[in-house]
């Protein structure tokens, strides 16, 4: 287990808390992926085997999900801080900042935080943290807790950790897939995923609206800064022309990250008028020599060093014109 900094924790310190505290709440990052709610999902049934009192906490502006997503069994999602919110422990998972989840209360009061992570530029912002940089997800990590709380893998818990596993490896082709990820899969698929009905319901489930919104992204397709930089936007005319929500977006990147001689895809959308930043950029590195998480944190954003984003009311000139700075200053001349 990798520990970053004096207050990194073990594996073995993060279980005795957990088994040691009754009341939970547990949430994840705002924009949440497989990942972060395959993670959420699975250590709510992990807390609920030990006896345990937990909820699960995410911002009702998150919903509805991507559609990838939707097939989890989140209906018993809290939107609002529960009464008892003063007793209970705060577990942030796939959390690498706490301004990644930026709702008051959850910072605001003296509960005790249990950080469980993944992400290389984890602020190591709780009481406990839990960080393995090394895990290929924080599903993984939620994984070697429940080993360590000797908890039944029951396919429940298999199911939701399977989701972390699978989308943030990209169906186990990314660079942090290694033996040990595959081992684990191997045992989450013997406690009973379906492994065929999961890959149809993340992957094969497209809407057509996704398909047309796809479409007009791929239309759409920008080089800039020296063909370094490849970029689409998706503008509020693009979800009315093509019946889409912002939702279907998951996955477009994917696309864009795939053009050859591109070290960094950017797909930018608008957000709307929810009460939030204009637009958002989801980043990724295509050779990894591109660290996007540092250009992420520079507008209060994260995620790994070849997948990240982050929200912001720059214009989209002011954007570009950022993002080939950040590019060209890491790669130099």
């Amino acid at each position: 287990m990798s520990q970053v900094g004096v207050r990194s924790s073990s594996l073995e310190d993060a279980a005795a808390e957990l088994r040691a505290r009754d009341r939970f709440l547990l949430t994840a990052h705002e924009g949440p992926d497989g990942d972060a709610l395959g993670s959420l999902l699975g250590m709510h049934h992990l807390l609920g085997q030990l006896g345990k009192d937990s909820v699960m906490f995410m911002a009702a502006k998150e919903f509805p999900l991507p559609i990838e997503y939707r097939f989890l069994p989140l209906e018993e999602v809290f939107h609002e801080a529960p009464a008892d919110m003063a007793d209970r422990t705060i577990v942030f998972l796939d959390c690498g900042n706490v301004d990644r989840m930026p709702v008051e209360f959850l910072t605001a009061g003296d509960n005790f935080r249990i950080n469980i992570d993944h992400h290389h530029d984890n602020t190591l912002f709780g009481d406990v943290n839990l960080l393995d940089t090394d895990a290929s997800s924080t599903a993984e990590i939620v994984y070697q807790l429940a080993i360590a709380l000797e908890v039944q893998i029951t396919p429940e818990i298999a199911s939701a950790l399977y989701v972390g596993l699978v989308t943030d490896t990209g169906k186990f082709m990314y660079e942090n897939t290694n033996a040990h990820t595959h081992r684990i899969a191997a045992e989450l698929i013997d406690a009973g995923v379906a492994v065929d009905e999961t890959y149809r319901r993340l992957y094969e489930h497209v809407p057509l609206e996704k398909l047309r919104l796809l479409s007009r992204a791929l239309e759409g397709i920008e080089r800039h800064c020296d063909d370094q930089l490849i970029l689409t936007y998706i503008t509020e005319a693009d979800y009315e022309a093509t019946g889409a929500g912002e939702e279907m977006t998951e996955g477009i990147i994917d696309h864009l990250r795939s053009v050859e001689g591109a070290m960094v895809a950017a797909l930018i959308r608008d957000q709307g008028d929810r009460g939030r930043a204009a637009r958002k950029a989801s980043l990724r590195s295509s050779g990894g020599e591109v660290d996007v998480s540092a250009m992420a944190r520079k507008h209060g954003g994260g995620g790994h060093k070849r997948a990240a984003g982050f929200s912001t009311d720059l214009e989209l000139e002011e954007l570009v014109a950022f993002l080939c700075d950040e590019v060209s200053a890491q790669l130099g001349p």
